[in-house]
């Protein structure tokens, strides 16, 4: 059988989809990937997979480039005729989905957050459901990465068909393997994320300002992809030693060994956090947002610990609890957290919720 991905990037597809592709691959389905050209394409490639270069504008919102966008998946389920379409992220989501509805070709969309579109309110919010519920509207099975998502778009009669919760996208549980845990004469604080605001950097900042001026012992560092607003900031905090700043980085596994603790105060409207998950999956302790997304990986004070949005002080204090822990306490808050994703976070989980419903959907 044919199956067409859609998708607006190669790094999510490859690192947190690819045990998929490759199950697909292994069933003889022929496997095409759309999405924009870059570094993971000849990886995915050499998994099996034929490409197909489609320009996405992420975060774009000209109605010209969108309009683009739907025609040329259109163009695309015409050349490529798919048995089936899996579709990923809201643009995907929306344009693909409306494509196969044209088309008459069944598709499972992934919703792996609904973005600040939806979160921020207004108009864009409203054209944001208005779309989604053209879009989804014929989908053979949509996929929620949580609780909140799935009962938002239920209660706006968006979802009414075939729909399932996924641990967001599961965790290899093989590639992020447990870590021994480090000494504490220091303790490694770390922040794995883009460095945008939503993803609660100046919070983050803020605790690594106080903590290190409390805590002489203390390092916080920073991996991840700058954007421009912060540069100058994070420069200037580095050479201060308040931070250290190791910029974007393929392998967050080096980091995670050294450190004590992820932190991740993200107010950004997320799916379900893959940061959390490796990092629970590696042992380490972690603290977050008290949010969805994020809280369904913590149990409050077991593997880590809830801080409020966008609450500098509650981030400190969350952080000054988490030091005064004795070394044993931290090492099996770690345990606790990989136990935890063991039991539910399983990317294997994921795997098999796929293969079931595209095996409902070729029977069919």
């Amino acid at each position: 059988m044919k199956i067409l991905v859609l998708a607006n990037f190669g790094m999510g597809l490859y690192n947190f989809r690819k045990e998929l592709l490759v199950a697909l691959i292994k069933q003889n389905h022929e496997v095409y990937v759309s999405l924009p050209n870059d570094e993971y394409v000849p990886k995915l490639e050499d998994l099996g997979c034929k490409f197909i270069d489609t320009p996405v504008s992420r975060r774009g919102t000209n109605p010209l480039t969108d309009l683009k966008l739907l025609l040329n998946y259109k163009k695309i389920t015409k050349s490529v005729k798919p048995d089936v379409v899996l579709t990923y992220t809201i643009k995907p989501n929306v344009y693909g989905g409306l494509a196969c509805r044209l088309a008459k070709v069944p598709f499972i969309a992934n919703i792996t957050g609904l973005g600040t579109a939806v979160e921020n309110g207004g108009l864009l919010q409203k054209i944001t459901f208005a779309l989604y519920k053209i879009a989804l509207k014929k989908a053979k099975c949509v996929f929620f990465q949580n609780q909140e998502n799935k009962e938002l778009l239920i209660k706006k009669g968006i979802i009414k068909g075939n729909y399932n919760i996924i641990p967001g996208s599961g965790v290899n549980l093989n590639h992020y393997s447990l870590l021994d845990y480090p000494s504490d004469d220091t303790t490694n604080f770390l922040f794995i994320s883009r460095v945008m605001k939503e993803k609660g950097i100046d919070q983050y900042l803020d605790a690594a300002t106080y903590i290190r001026g409390k805590y002489s012992n203390t390092v916080f560092h920073i991996v991840g992809f700058c954007e421009g607003a912060y540069e100058d900031k994070l420069k200037e905090m580095h050479e201060k030693g308040i931070i250290k700043y190791h910029g974007k980085q393929n392998d967050v596994r080096v980091f995670q060994k050294k450190s004590h603790c992820t932190i991740h105060p993200t107010y950004y409207p997320e799916g379900m956090s893959n940061v959390l998950l490796e990092s629970a999956a590696s042992g380490r302790p972690i603290i977050t947002t008290n949010k969805a997304g994020c809280r369904e990986i913590v149990d409050n004070g077991i593997n880590g610990f809830l801080v409020e949005q966008q609450n500098s002080q509650d981030l400190i204090d969350k952080i000054e609890k988490f030091i005064k822990l004795d070394y044993e306490e931290k090492k099996e808050m770690g345990l606790n957290g990989r136990r935890k994703v063991v039991k539910e976070f399983d990317r294997g989980i994921v795997i098999t919720s796929y293969l079931k419903e595209i095996e409902r959907v070729l029977i069919n």
